[in-house]
């Protein structure tokens, strides 16, 4: 009964600010990880998006390990009630969520020079932002989710900016600001469906390409920190 009553009184702790989810501090060792606050609010034309850290936001990326094989990737991510036809996707193909990425061994924003080099295949390492669909699977370890995959030799609907990997994954441009200890991602709506009592969580988490390189591609195989505690969603846009 008391680890119940506990339990509720997070809850209604993680949403009494607001819409936004208030995170518990310190349960993650790696501050940059550590979820604070978990937000999105509407503003003319855009939804913000914005998590706040204990530490500086961005601080740390994956060390290169020089192919895509085992080639990690660090994020910060929003997962939302959306549906994944919001962004150009088939409908119901599993969570949609917007992450703000880095992983130095490989580029998925083909269309996008982020660190003004002149080149467009170079810059993984650069924050930058995704819609992603979010599926579970056991293959990436009990529990774990993925990056959803295309199945070899299908077709399906994709946004117009998906990066050419066979996973339900788009790259849409919106740039992130890491400053201090807080991400920001400011997405344009125009186009967007959906949009009514828009429901979400925050989450760090690390992702690794798997060694198949397909059927899963890209696991999430370490949760860092999760805003509500336990997925639940308790956020809702404003």
């Amino acid at each position: 009964m008391k680890a119940h009553l506990i339990t509720a009184i997070l809850f209604l702790a993680s949403i009494a600010e607001g819409h936004a989810i208030k995170g518990e501090k310190g349960n993650q060792k790696n501050a940059s990880f550590d979820i604070v606050k978990a937000d999105i609010k509407r503003e003319k034309g855009f939804l913000e998006f914005t998590m706040i850290v204990s530490a500086r936001a961005g601080a740390v990326r994956p060390t290169p390990v020089g192919k895509l094989v085992g080639a990690e990737v660090f994020s910060y991510v929003w997962p939302t009630s959306l549906d994944s036809s919001a962004v150009g996707f088939e409908d119901k193909q599993g969570v949609l969520a917007l992450a703000v990425t880095s992983h130095p061994d490989f580029d998925d924003t083909p269309l996008f020079d982020e660190n003004g080099d002149g080149r467009f295949d170079n810059d993984g390492n650069v924050w930058h932002s995704h819609w992603v669909v979010l599926v579970p699977d056991d293959t990436c370890g009990k529990g774990q989710l993925k990056v959803k995959d295309i199945p070899e030799g299908s077709k399906p609907k994709l946004p117009r900016t998906w990066p050419g990997l066979p996973l339900f994954i788009d790259s849409p441009g919106f740039q992130p600001v890491l400053s201090k200890n807080t991400v920001t991602v400011r997405v344009a709506i125009d186009g967007l469906d959906g949009l009514q009592d828009i429901k979400f969580d925050g989450v760090t988490a690390g992702l690794r390409v798997n060694s198949s390189v397909h059927s899963p591609l890209l696991c999430v195989i370490n949760v860092k920190d999760i805003a509500s505690g336990d997925l639940s969603l308790p956020g809702k846009a404003e």
